[in-house]
């Protein structure tokens, strides 16, 4: 008998997926060679108290899915300080090897050493960004060993965003493990290591890191082919074109150097605060855009961090997209490559929180700034010298990570004090790293001096713009209006903000809060909202839609026309 974690529900992709082959999908869509060999499916488990190798498993994990999840077949609470062992054999495919060969790892959290054949392969720390190491040195002809131990201690020196051993409420059950795909790749000699992609609303500068020489850039639109010994070019096609939620265009292309070839894409926009009416607005390729947002904590209830398929994504996107919204705030979670390769191709912005480390208090970070006293951290919390720095570290990988993807247009360094510390700084860092997106230096609270953004959280009364700062108003949280459904709950409890009983009392609420409320604000300065969201989660039962995506709660006629009354505000005021 399980240790079930709780009474699962389940989501229509459960049933889709492929057991065999679990997400086999290539996980890198910016840069795609050919060259891909997925090692998701069934893999040799063990959850031990020492992190020695072992020749007893015992059962059976379902990689990409964490040990925690439903899907994972495993479906129980990993005991803390405790090691995860898997294990799987692999055969490469004759002349698969062509000059070296990476092993590719999506996410695992929180650590873990890699073993090819008994030896060690490397060692990573930090659950949410991508790693690979080079095992050219470590295969042999014929079956090879993979070993991972793994181990989560939700220790707060490494980004853990909302997971917590005693979940409920706003915190959720925590993942341990693998919970990204595994996959190889086989590089030439002078593989196209990385490219780096620059645009305006005419052009694209695109830099190329390879120690080949000669490279050709073929443009599918067109077929127009670019060849160039430099590290980087500047491609101008003809027509531009702009990418934009209402007309999400992307270029694909294809580059070739002697030895190597990839397939990519870029879209022309740009991102920038000019000054409209009277007031800082936030313009998309140069004209006023207003962003109104859904929270996306990117949660389901039988894959926990990872839905079944990536179908589970796009459909996310498109319910948004059907009731009204033309952006996601990705709350504290970076995903898989592939959903924002969705968000590009489907049309939906996306705002990127960075995940947190460092503790958390409810008094200091949210009660007592709920209630107004919202004076900044400054250097008084979080003084960890390490934990900082490994906060900053993942910063700069995020921003390194999602840099070409052009969906993403704002990036969230502190969410409401939240392990926060001389924002400032950690601004003016990530604008070194990053000056072609918007930064929201502190969402919510705790404001430091330099920031984008006017970013307010605000519940429980109507939104309004108390001392204004000249910057772009971006009301980064409200709403969270709780309806639950019953067939569709995570549990019994229940969190969430102004309890409703039926659909019609729940979307009158909501038409009220954007029409009669929000609107109002846009001829101050709104340019920006995200409304607490756009799924349940666990315990939260404050989505439009149930955690297991089976019923949109909201009349979705009455959403849209509450999205259309704030576009059509805005485009008054701004006189577009």
């Amino acid at each position: 008998m399980k240790n079930r974690i709780y009474d699962t529900i389940l989501t229509p992709y459960e049933k889709e997926m492929d057991r065999e082959k679990p997400w086999d999908i290539y996980p890198r869509p910016q840069m795609k060679r050919d060259s891909y060999l997925s090692l998701n499916g069934l893999w040799d488990f063990a959850i031990k108290e020492s992190p020695k190798l072992t020749a007893e498993y015992g059962e059976k994990i379902l990689v990409p899915f964490p040990p925690e999840s439903y899907l994972s077949g495993i479906e129980r609470r990993v005991p803390k300080n405790s090691y995860l062992l898997y294990r799987r054999f692999f055969t490469l495919p004759e002349d698969f090897i062509k000059n070296s060969l990476l092993l590719h790892f999506g996410a695992v959290d929180q650590e873990c050493e890699v073993y090819i054949n008994g030896r060690k392969a490397g060692v990573n720390k930090g659950g949410y960004i991508p790693f690979s190491f080079d095992i050219t040195n470590l295969v042999v002809n014929g079956e090879n060993e993979i070993s991972v131990i793994a181990r989560d201690t939700l220790s707060k020196k490494y980004t853990y965003g909302k997971q917590k051993d005693k979940r409920g409420g706003m915190w959720y059950t925590p993942v341990s493990g693998i919970w990204q795909s595994v996959w190889l790749e086989s590089l030439p000699e002078k593989p196209i290591l990385s490219i780096k992609v620059e645009p305006d609303l005419k052009k694209v500068k695109i830099t190329v890191k390879t120690e080949a020489e000669k490279k050709r850039l073929t443009l599918k639109s067109d077929g127009s082919i670019y060849e160039f010994t430099e590290d980087s070019i500047v491609i101008e096609p003809a027509g531009a074109r702009n990418w934009s939620p209402e007309d999400p265009y992307l270029y694909d292309f294809a580059l070739e150097t002697e030895s190597d070839r990839i397939e990519s894409y870029f879209a022309l926009r740009t991102l920038e605060i000019k000054e409209i009416d009277g007031r800082e607005r936030m313009c998309l390729n140069g004209e006023p855009y207003f962003f109104s947002g859904l929270l996306d904590q990117g949660y389901f209830p039988d894959g926990i961090f990872l839905p079944a398929t990536p179908k589970g994504y796009e459909d996310d996107i498109l319910a948004a997209k059907r009731l009204g919204f033309n952006m996601l705030r990705k709350h504290i979670k970076i995903e898989p490559m592939v959903f924002y390769h969705l968000c590009d191709k489907l049309g939906m912005v996306v705002f990127q929180d960075m995940v947190n480390n460092s503790s958390y208090s409810f008094i200091l970070d949210t009660a007592l700034p709920t209630v107004g006293f919202k004076k900044a951290h400054g250097t008084l919390r979080h003084r960890d010298k390490e934990t900082r720095d490994i906060f900053l570290s993942e910063m700069e990988k995020t921003a390194a990570l999602l840099y070409n993807t052009p969906s993403v247009c704002l990036y969230t360094i502190f969410n409401e004090g939240w392990g926060q510390f001389l924002p400032d700084e950690a601004y003016r860092k990530l604008r070194l790293i990053d000056s072609s997106r918007f930064i929201d230096a502190t969402s919510g609270w705790f404001y430091g001096k330099e920031s984008d953004l006017d970013s307010r959280h605000i519940y429980f009364k109507t939104p309004s713009i108390n001392k204004p700062n000249g910057r772009p108003f971006y009301l980064s949280e409200f709403g969270g209006f709780s309806l639950r459904i019953d067939g569709h709950l995570f549990g019994e409890k229940n969190y969430g903000y102004s309890i409703y009983r039926d659909k019609e009392s729940f979307t009158e609420a909501v038409y009220d809060l954007y029409v009669n409320g929000t609107a109002e604000l846009i001829k101050a300065g709104l340019s920006a909202t995200v409304y607490t969201q756009l799924t349940d989660v666990e315990d939260e039962t404050n989505g439009l839609i149930t955690y297991d995506r089976k019923v949109v709660k909201i009349d979705e006629k009455k959403m849209r026309a509450a999205n259309n009354a704030l576009y059509s505000e805005h485009k008054r005021v701004t006189k577009r």
